[in-house]
Order: C-alpha cells, then structure tokens, then sequence
C-alpha cells in the first residue's frame, strides 16, 4: 500500500487501526494460530519429556498443563481486547501507556529478540531443507555427496548449507511480507497440514503393532497418589514451564487480536488453546511411546526415550518417511517464525520508524539481520551464551504487559481516544513528558529488575521459571499505585 504524505510522522498505513469491516478472524482461524505456536519441534520435545522423561505422575503433567494453558489465555484475553476493540498492534497500543517515544525504543526490545529468534529459527529451518537436498542428490547418485566441493565449510556451512539458508531466508521473505490475509491463510494452512502429518505419523506408528504400542501408551496413565503435598512443587512446575513456553506470544498478541471480529470470538478462540494442547499432547506423545516400542523391540536398546521428532524419524532409517517428516518440519517450523518472531518484530520497527517503512523494507531489514544471525549461529553466537542476553532482554515483557492490562483496565477505564495515538502534538493524552510516561517507565524498570534477577542471581535462579509473572506483577502493582487518582 502507497502511504499517503502527512504531517503527522506517527501514521503508517500498516499500523493504523483496521477498518471494522477487516476484522474477519474468528475462533477457528485463532485455533490455527495456537495450532502454530505448539507445532514446533521444541513443543514436541517439550511436551513429550514432561510427561515421559522427567517421571512425573500423569495427571500431575496433564493438571499442570491445564493450569498453564488457562493462564495462557487469561492473559491472551486481556492484552488482546484493547487491540481487538481499537484495531491496533502491540507496539501502537504501547503508546497509550508508555508514551509515543517510550513506545517507539521499548517495542523495539520486542522486535529485536523476533529478529534474532528469527534469524536462528531460519538457521533450523534450512538443515531441513539441506537434509532434503542431500536426499535428492543422494537419490541421483549415491557417491556425489562425497565430492571435494561438498567437503569444503565456510563458517560451519558447506555448500549446500549455504543454498538452503539462501533458500530458506528467501522463501520466508517473500512469503511473508506480502500482506495480513496472505500470512492468515499460510498460517492455517500450516495448522491443519501439520495436524495431518501427525495423524499420518500416528496412524504408521499405530499400525506397526497395534497391541504393544497402545499397551506402553496406556502404561504411561498414572493415577495415584494425586493429592500429596509433595505434588504442588510439580504441579506448578510443569503449569509455569507451559506459561513460559507461550509468554513471548502473550505480549505482543494484539498484533493478531486486531483482526478478529468480535469480543467473544477472541474468548472462544483463546479457550481453543487448551484444545490444541490436548490433541497435540496425545499424538505427540503416542508417537513418541510408539517409536520407542518400534525401536526396542526391532532396532536396538536405546539408553533413553526419544522426544526429539527429528531423532526418532532418523533412527527408522526409512527415506520415505524421512522426507514426509522434512516437509511438515518445514511447514512447522516456518509459521512459527512468522507468527512468533517475523510478524512481532515488523511491527515493531514500523513504530519505530512509521513515516519512511512498508511491509517489503521493513522485510528486508528482518531478512538482512536475521541472515547475519542465522550464518555466525553455530560458529559463533550459540558459543557466547548470547541466550542469555537474549532472555535478559525479555525480561521487559511480562512488565510490559503488566503495565498495559493495569492502564488500559483501571487508570484509563478501557477508554481510549484513537485520534491521539498516532499524535506527536504536546495537546495529546498521550505525550506525556515530551513522549515518556516517567511513571510507566519507572515501574517498567522495577519490574524488569525483579524478572532479570531470575536470570542473573544464583540464588533466585530456582524462580526463572517464573520471571515473566514476577515481572508482571511486580511492574502493575508499582504502576498503579504511581498512577492512580
């Protein structure tokens, strides 16, 4: 879209609010939006070692789960109703309590991480795309692979390395900068043909040995001693660990809730969250279970379970099947990046620069960086504990979102003056002090200092998992005591 000059250097096109008659997401297209955020490799990995490696009762795990999900969407309810009711993304409705300044750098913390998660995620993205090049290849000739030209790496890249990153970063560009009802309908197409591919893979497993694979799989069904004190510290365990897995969506999920229809559409799509948690943890978990009885029983005695799909389809040693995984672990991997980590960082730099950027260069600035990111990686990033750094900067998050849910609902009574929002004029409600909330500000900081001592303080490392709830509450309650009347 061709942005119209204004003197107003708030206004971008792609960030204003949308027009009511656009708003056409409803439950089913945000099922396939949670659909998404679960259908990854680390969700499968995760899911299915909280409940077959870390010997957990059952219940615990499953009970745990709930309490997270729920939670999930508690939150998703109250940081996407101001969105969905004005049509704004995360970082615009930011303005509202942060300033249009504040707004402008600490929305850019947000996109930062997108970008590098972006950048390290398409890193993944392209093995699966090489393992499927060497398979062609392999397939044509079975001694090409051994060439020279095949043998020589360049920052733990070799050549085919490098063409599928190449491939990877491109496809994923041109796929999702091209506008929000393109990526609506790459997302749910992900979802169900993901969902498809994990029936077909259960349906395999399942028809290998029907008898001894529901046996180990009904094996796992633990039911007594529920209600013992020494179950709390699970329970809220594995009940955080599933909040933390969903806590980057949480806070900028205004830049999806914008779209959909109504109110109540938004609470029936958030509550098909735990849906997806349970239809996902079924076949996840069947699929492990079935794998490893396959495998034990015809293979080898392996020293543990097999959580990692990508491990447990190696070990079938069966091209076909290998190459059916590759192709859903692309669709998988690649909406997630969008929803996750593409579309929250896009927004993010259109606030930050809203007059000069667009969906094709902002895009590129993502495809620039997170090419950079992906590349040094594996020789280079993951070897300087630059995660660290990394979840530091998320440490903003949950006070972020703390400080929106208490100005939105209590100091501004849901009312907001849209015209405002995209003012710079010292007239505004929202310029505060030249563009910055001191009092959100201060309380962001306060929060931050609590949720990044879980990182950083040996002694309180035992509540990181935690460190988005701490930060959360500890930013809201500061705030509304500074800003109440």
């Amino acid at each position: 879209m061709i942005q119209e000059k204004s003197k107003n250097n708030l206004l971008n096109w792609e960030i204003v609010s949308v027009n009511p008659n656009d708003k056409k997401w409803d439950w089913k297209d945000l099922f396939c939006f949670w659909g998404v955020n679960i259908q990854s490799i680390i969700a499968f990995s995760l899911i299915t070692s909280l409940y077959l490696v870390y010997e957990l009762n059952f219940l615990i795990v499953f009970l745990g789960s709930l309490i997270g999900s729920l939670l999930v969407c508690l939150f998703a309810n109250l940081i996407g109703k101001p969105s969905q009711k004005h049509g704004i993304p995360f970082p615009v409705l930011l303005r509202t309590s942060l300033g249009f300044k504040g707004a402008k750098y600490f929305a850019l913390l947000r996109g930062s991480v997108g970008i590098f998660m972006f950048g390290v995620q398409t890193y993944f993205l392209s093995k699966a795309l090489s393992f499927l090049i060497r398979i062609s290849l392999y397939s044509i000739d079975n001694t090409i692979l051994d060439q020279d030209i095949f043998l020589v790496f360049l920052l733990s890249l070799n050549i085919i390395d490098g063409v599928s990153f190449f491939l990877a970063i491109i496809l994923q560009f041109f796929l999702f900068s091209r506008s929000h009802n393109f990526n609506k309908l790459l997302m749910n197409f992900s979802a169900i043909i993901v969902y498809l591919g994990i029936i077909f893979f259960f349906i395999v497993v399942i028809l290998f040995d029907y008898d001894d694979v529901t046996k180990a799989f009904l094996d796992i069904f633990i039911y007594k001693d529920i209600f013992i004190i020494s179950n709390i510290t699970p329970l809220l365990t594995v009940a955080a660990t599933v909040f933390t897995y969903f806590s980057i969506i949480i806070v900028s999920f205004g830049d999806f809730s914008r779209y959909v229809s109504s109110d109540t559409e938004l609470k029936k799509g958030n509550l098909s969250l735990i849906l997806n948690l349970i239809i996902f943890s079924f076949f996840a978990i069947f699929i492990v279970v079935g794998s490893d009885v396959i495998l034990n029983k015809n293979l080898e005695n392996m020293e543990r379970i097999l959580t990692n799909p990508t491990d447990i389809i190696g070990k079938f040693d069966n091209l076909l099947m290998t190459t059916i995984a590759l192709f859903f672990i692309i669709f998988a991997s690649g909406s997630t990046n969008l929803i996750a980590n593409y579309v929250p960082a896009q927004n993010s730099l259109l606030n930050f620069i809203p007059s000069k950027l667009n969906l094709k260069n902002s895009g590129i600035i993502i495809t620039i960086l997170g090419s950079f990111i992906g590349i040094f990686w594996l020789p280079l990033l993951s070897q300087i504990g630059i995660l660290s750094f990394v979840d530091t900067a998320g440490s903003f998050f949950g006070p972020l979102f703390g400080i929106i849910v208490i100005d939105y609902y209590l100091i501004k009574k849901t009312s907001l003056i849209n015209k405002d929002i995209f003012s710079s004029e010292s007239n505004g409600c929202y310029y505060y002090s030249n563009g910055w909330h001191i009092k959100a500000i201060y309380s962001l900081l306060i929060g931050f200092i609590f949720a990044s001592s879980t990182i950083w303080n040996v002694n309180l490392m035992f509540l990181q998992s935690y460190s988005w709830i701490i930060g959360a509450f500890s930013s809201s309650l500061t705030y509304y005591l500074l800003a109440k009347r």
